[in-house]
């Protein structure tokens, strides 16, 4: 922790605005592992390697690690491959690969040190020996506007198998950092550089706050060598013996308290009474379980006024367990029907009488909803994410106007429920949980007296704000 807070406060006290650069690279240093490899395995998987690209690849992997090689003959075996390829394609296919694979591996706390440079008003780039279809969605989600890196050569759309311009490699990042300062007007000297290996040492002299972070050896040594500061990000490990038999015991508790909900509800007849205690039973055993305790900011607007719309930053399946902890009792929600299927949520839907919708069809969505209309006018709250989907980083995505609508048409406030780090301790598409801290705020609640169709618009905006708000408060270091 030592590490990220020095990082932010040094950004916070250094100089602001935006002729002060900051450059990231990109593998190793944002992300965890190499992109071209999480790449490679993606077409490995898809059996789209040649028997002649492979063993090009082997070769020039040995002779880069052995022989001190650089990457152009690795890159030019790589987009050999592509040749004849559409260019829409690899980037869509550079869309799904981060979705799939390097959303995964961004570091949280790269997250936080970008926040932190784009909070100080810096001119934020990426400089990376990567080509944009490995790194534009990565910058996309972080924020980061500028991109140097790789380009790939394409006539009329299709990919040629030739680099358009120098690979960014060593002396190649560099000289495209000056570039790129010289067209900006930035003040390099007091610019900042973040890179990982040794053939960052030419792109990090090129600015007069030079970080080495998660530096290998080589870099390191440079490093000493000039009286830079090294740094590093850590990243929790996930898969271990501790970790599964923990997430084992959370699942089992969630189901433990499931069932005695559901036998309590049996006993009186009364779902009402089967939800408040499977709510309070299975989430306290499933987060004890698993190690997880909750920091909650605001609690008391949970009871402020209900009934009420819940609206939360949907992160990970952990989110369920965090908001029934949250609200106890008296709350239904929404969801997608996929989950009426899922054995770890659908005992829980049942007994919240959770509205199930189909995202593909708009009027069958429309017509699910109702239900959890006359549940809001009848007192009873409603739980939902107006993402609509889990997002795969901790990233806000875009606000659909489902749950404004129920709470205009309802007359019942909306409050906003902000998750800080549920994703990191269990990812999305994850079944493993690390122990840790969920951190939340809850917000005051948001009267929806005037809210209308014409500015429904409005409303959805501002709201979305405070959630990006309240995250990017999180991220800054103390005063």
């Amino acid at each position: 922790m030592a590490d990220i807070d020095d990082l932010l406060a040094a950004v916070a006290a250094g100089p602001q605005g935006p002729d002060v650069g900051a450059f990231f690279d990109f593998d190793g240093t944002l992300i965890h592992g190499y992109s071209a490899a999480l790449y490679f395995r993606q077409r490995l998987a898809s059996r789209a390697v040649s028997p002649q690209e492979l063993i090009g690849t082997i070769v020039e992997v040995f002779n880069m690690q052995q022989r001190g090689h650089d990457v152009t003959r690795l890159v030019g075996v790589g987009l050999g491959a592509l040749t004849g390829s559409a260019l829409t394609d690899l980037e869509e296919m550079g869309q799904q690969l981060f979705r799939s694979r390097i959303s995964g591996r961004l570091y949280p706390d790269a997250r936080r040190l970008v926040r932190a440079h784009l909070r100080a008003g810096h001119t934020v780039a990426l400089a990376s020996s990567a080509t944009r279809f490995q790194a534009q969605a990565a910058a996309q989600d972080l924020g980061i506007e500028h991109l140097l890196v790789t380009e790939v050569e394409a006539l009329d759309g299709i990919v040629t198998g030739r680099v358009d311009g120098p690979i960014l490699w060593g002396p190649g990042k560099a000289a495209a950092v000056e570039a790129f300062a010289e067209t900006q007007g930035l003040d390099l000297g007091e610019s900042y550089a973040y890179g990982n290996g040794g053939e960052d040492v030419f792109y990090l002299e090129t600015v007069g706050r030079p970080r080495p972070l998660n530096a290998d050896s080589t870099l390191t040594q440079a490093a000493a060598e000039r009286g830079w500061p090294v740094h590093r990000l850590h990243r929790q490990r996930r898969l271990t013996a501790a970790n599964v038999v923990r997430s084992a015991a959370s699942f089992a508790g969630l189901a433990t308290g499931v069932a005695a909900g559901l036998g309590m509800g049996l006993l009186n007849r009364d779902r009402r009474t089967a939800l408040t205690v499977a709510a309070a039973i299975s989430s306290e055993l499933a987060l004890a379980a698993a190690g997880v305790s909750l920091e909650v900011e605001g609690q008391e607007n949970l009871w402020l006024s209900r009934p009420a719309v819940f609206v939360f930053n949907h992160q990970s399946q952990l989110d369920v367990v965090v908001l029934a902890a949250l609200l106890r009792r008296d709350f239904t929600g929404v969801a997608k029907k996929e989950l009426a299927k899922d054995p770890t949520f659908a005992a829980m839907g049942w007994l919240a009488d959770v509205a199930y919708v189909d995202r593909t069809d708009r009027i069958a969505a429309r017509e699910a909803l109702a239900p959890a209309l006359e549940s809001l006018r009848s007192g009873t709250s409603l739980v939902i994410a107006p993402e609509g989907t889990r997002s795969p980083t901790a990233r806000l995505l875009p606000f659909k106007k489902g749950a404004f609508h129920l709470a205009m048409q309802a007359q019942v406030p909306m409050v906003p429920v902000v998750l800080r780090n549920a994703g990191e301790i269990m990812p999305a598409h994850s079944m493993i949980l690390t122990p840790g801290t969920v951190q939340v705020r809850v917000l005051a609640p948001v009267p929806t007296a005037g809210w209308t169709a014409d500015n429904l618009d409005e409303q959805v905006a501002l709201v979305e704000q405070l959630f990006a708000d309240t995250l990017d408060d999180w991220d800054r270091p103390p005063a």
